[in-house]
């Protein structure tokens, strides 16, 4: 083990009346960007996130606060992080090589840390294949077994126009819990060029399906294609499945202020106790609408992926706007879908705003909502890496972005705890939730909500961590009407600062902020 763990605290919260979620500064540094992130569903208090080129972040108590370390390996650490954790509570971080004794990103990396992100291994490989490289890669855990898929990208010769050089899409699984690596293998049918283009071969996120099947799609010349495995990855498809086109340049577009923009796709699998159990999701971004309209696009199958549904626009907004740097992950205990994405439509420059979007119903519908507290206005000149980044377990979802202030890049997250319902949505569900008032308030405040009919309801005041104050209604079962509860702060001994409360009833919830000044 090196002890590599820097006991540096990042504490910024940044409240403003009527941000929604609370934002939070993981760090500050020149250089940051690409970011991961994962909750542990063993503690979900307990998050490990990451950054290029080598640094990790550990929060204990659900994101609101962030130490630092830098890794090192004998294998060189060089970027693109992926963060995942097993059943045990192991967290695995992932990352390009720059080997002193082999060639700049020659092999996929792999470090553990049994202890929650304190301290981790000096490392294991996978792909080495001489002078080839290996790069933007991912893992998935099946948790029924604790087995480890990663898929990544092959270049023959990165970077080069060379007709005869050929990237594909590689495979290979630990059974062991990350001690060793099985042989790389080819998955794909239709080979791509080594440009890191749109004809590239690229965008290959795993996912676990409920009986252990391994999904995965990606995009280059064939469009969007997608590949599974029904033995753990012993055998793959002969052919590879179409998905849907990506027209125009493809995955890789330019965005101002951005330059070069990646589009490339996600792939999740619910595994939810819902109707939605076994479908699978594809997500990624196109200019297919124009270069100054890029959108989310959304496709799901219900078959095992032998057939694909319509292709749906995440982003909510009329077109003419840009929405891109898209991530998704599911929920796996309540099934929602939760997007993350930089978003354009309140402007006419390259002011950008981080957007969240989530469908409680399977991908039928998509309620967008922006999450960051200020726009941030982004430079070509600074890099922004190929990705952000989300993750989600029993309604507490962290997304993870970049953020450019001036010249200073910061790694940014917020606190989401619960799906916040626009009032335009309220028509959609049997009841409404009023603000509290007053608000803000200095010991004691009301709040009120409307029903539209009989319903069995909950309303409770949580803390910014999501931890209950006070539950004022307990399951109750109440007549169409409105309702009114006092909530004294003081009865609790509450310290200054954000709280929540929301009302549930069924499978709806709405949930609002008040703040607290004494």
């Amino acid at each position: 083990m090196k002890q590599v763990f820097t006991l540096l605290l990042f504490v910024a919260i940044i409240w403003q009346a009527n941000a929604q979620h609370p934002n939070v500064i993981i760090a500050e540094q020149n250089g940051l960007s690409e970011p991961s992130i994962f909750v542990d569903p063993n503690n979900p208090d307990h998050l490990v996130a990451g950054a290029i080129i080598d640094k990790y972040y550990v929060s204990n108590d659900g994101g609101a606060n962030w130490s630092a370390g830098s890794l090192s390996s004998t294998h060189g650490v060089w970027g693109d992080p992926c963060l995942i954790v097993d059943g045990n509570g192991d967290y695995y971080y992932f990352h390009l090589s720059n080997p002193s004794d082999g060639n700049w990103i020659d092999r996929i990396v792999c470090q553990k840390s049994t202890d929650g992100g304190i301290t981790w291994t000096d490392g294991n490989y996978m792909g080495l294949n001489g002078t080839k490289a290996q790069d933007k890669h991912w893992a998935v855990v099946d948790y029924t077994n604790n087995t480890i898929y990663v898929t990544w990208t092959q270049f023959d010769n990165y970077g080069t126009s060379n007709p005869n050089d050929f990237s594909n899409i590689l495979f290979s699984k630990s059974i062991d819990n990350g001690e060793s690596w099985s042989d790389a293998m080819q998955i794909n049918e239709i080979s791509g060029d080594c440009v890191d283009e749109g004809n590239t071969t690229e965008g290959a996120v795993p996912a676990v399906g409920p009986n252990g099947e391994i999904y995965v799609s990606w995009a280059g010349p064939a469009g969007l294609v997608f590949d599974k495995s029904l033995d753990q990855g012993e055998t793959w498809l002969d052919e590879d499945i179409f998905v849907s086109d990506i027209p125009g340049p493809g995955w890789a577009f330019d965005i101002p202020g951005i330059s070069r923009c990646n589009g490339l796709p996600i792939t999740c699998c619910n595994l939810s106790e819902t109707e939605h159990n076994g479908d699978i999701y594809i997500n990624w971004s196109d200019q297919r609408n124009g270069a100054d309209d890029t959108d989310v696009w959304f496709i799901k199958s219900t078959d095992g992926g032998e057939t694909w549904g319509e292709r749906k626009r995440v982003n909510d907004d009329p077109a003419g706007s840009q929405q891109f740097f898209t991530w998704m992950t599911v929920d796996h205990v309540t099934g929602y879908i939760w997007f993350v994405f930089y978003d354009r439509r309140a402007y006419d420059d390259s002011n950008t705003d981080v957007y969240m979007a989530v469908s409680t119903d399977g991908g039928e519908n998509f309620l967008n909502f922006k999450i960051s507290e200020t726009p941030f206005l982004p430079y070509s000149s600074t890099f922004f890496g190929d990705y952000n980044n989300i993750s989600a377990h029993d309604g507490m979802v962290r997304p993870i972005w970049t953020r450019l202030e001036g010249s200073s890049p910061k790694i940014m997250t917020a606190l989401v705890n619960e799906l916040i319902i626009g009032e335009e949505e309220l028509e959609t569900i049997p009841f409404s939730l009023q603000q509290n008032s007053p608000n803000p308030f200095d010991e004691s405040t009301y709040i009120s909500f409307k029903l539209r009919s009989q319903e069995e309801v909950t309303l409770t005041v949580y803390d910014m961590y999501g931890r209950a104050v006070s539950v004022l209604v307990d399951h109750e079962q109440m007549n169409r009407g409105k309702y009114t509860y006092h909530f004294n702060a003081y009865d609790y001994n509450l310290s200054s600062g954000v709280y929540y409360f929301s009302l549930v009833s069924g499978n709806h919830k709405i949930e609002k902020k008040m703040l607290l000044l004494k």
